[in-house]
């Protein structure tokens, strides 16, 4: 990671990948490729988003922690047998911060009693950089191929590029605003999207964090909003939290109400969390995500907090 070129970008905006449910193929619905954070708090964080986290919500994020960290995650959707993987390195301790990562989703929805499937695999790279003490700047550019054997979908492949800022506005409150697939190969898998999020730190334990996101391809009704609240308790003198985590989404395009929950086990080198998300109104989907990181060299949070509050 430490021969990365920097690239100073600057712009706005917040992240769509893939949807693969077959109902909500306006890739409008709510992402499936969220790991156990953010799906637990409701799919915010944007304002917020180191490690990982920035591969899928917001590259402008990654300056916010120094950090090296591996990463790896796994979802399931009963519904349709969806299945979703991601792996990522990233490394915040150098000037230039960036992260490599992969994302591949599957899932086999039925169709008037007849078996589908959908697969996309997706590979990036993503970039960033503080440009003043409270000004931090980034983006991503990604390869996705994406198949589908449902009738009236069409494969589509090709790169993208997203653009993010994060703004710490105190050391209390981050607010970001990202944007995602704005430029590069068209697909409806893959739209363009703009979203914005808030994180705020009333107590060093304690994270609120609410986001929204539109997708800017949509011929119809568009909007997801959502956000949570995430406590780490702490021991043996701070170098063990456990982070419970609960979150809410609305959905405009599904007029879809999810709840969401999840916890977490973390030490100096390794981190375990548990992500769950139930909609309670316009559907009955259920979604379950764990992810397990493993750190390198650790510093304290740019953003406000001790080291486990990223």
């Amino acid at each position: 990671m430490r021969s990365l070129p920097m690239i100073v970008m600057g712009v706005a905006a917040a992240t769509l990948t893939v949807s693969i449910s077959a109902a909500r193929a306006d890739a409008d619905s709510l992402t499936e490729d969220q790991g156990a954070r953010e799906l637990a708090l409701g799919g915010g964080m944007r304002a917020g988003a180191t490690g990982a986290l920035a591969t899928t919500l917001n590259p402008a994020g990654l300056p916010l922690s120094q950090d090296l960290v591996f990463e790896g995650a796994y979802g399931y959707r009963p519904s349709d047998s969806a299945s979703v993987l991601h792996l990522s390195a990233c490394d915040s301790t150098t000037a230039a911060p960036g992260c490599f990562y992969y994302n591949y989703v599957s899932a086999s929805p039925g169709a008037d009693g007849m078996e589908t499937k959908r697969r996309a695999h997706t590979f990036g790279l993503t970039m960033s950089r503080q440009i003043l003490p409270h000004i931090l700047i980034g983006s991503a550019v990604k390869y996705f191929d994406y198949n589908s054997k449902v009738m009236g979908e069409t494969d589509t492949s090709g790169f993208n590029w997203d653009l993010g800022m994060t703004v710490k506005v105190s050391d209390l409150v981050n607010i970001a605003v990202v944007g995602y697939d704005l430029w590069g190969a068209k697909s409806t898998q893959f739209p363009r999207a703009i979203g914005s999020g808030i994180m705020a730190r009333p107590t060093p334990a304690m994270s609120l964090v609410f986001d929204g996101l539109w997708n800017l391809d949509a011929s119809g009704k568009t909007g997801r909003y959502g956000g949570g609240a995430e406590y780490y308790f702490t021991g043996r003198q701070g170098q063990l939290g456990v982070p419970v985590r609960l979150g809410a989404v609305y959905d405009s395009a599904m007029s879809g109400t999810f709840i969401s929950g999840g916890l977490g086990l973390t030490s100096l080198k390794v981190g375990l969390d548990l992500g769950a998300r139930k909609e309670v109104k316009g559907g009955d989907e259920f979604v379950f995500t764990a992810s397990l990181r493993f750190f390198g060299p650790r510093g304290v949070s740019s953003g406000g907090g001790g080291q486990f509050l990223q």
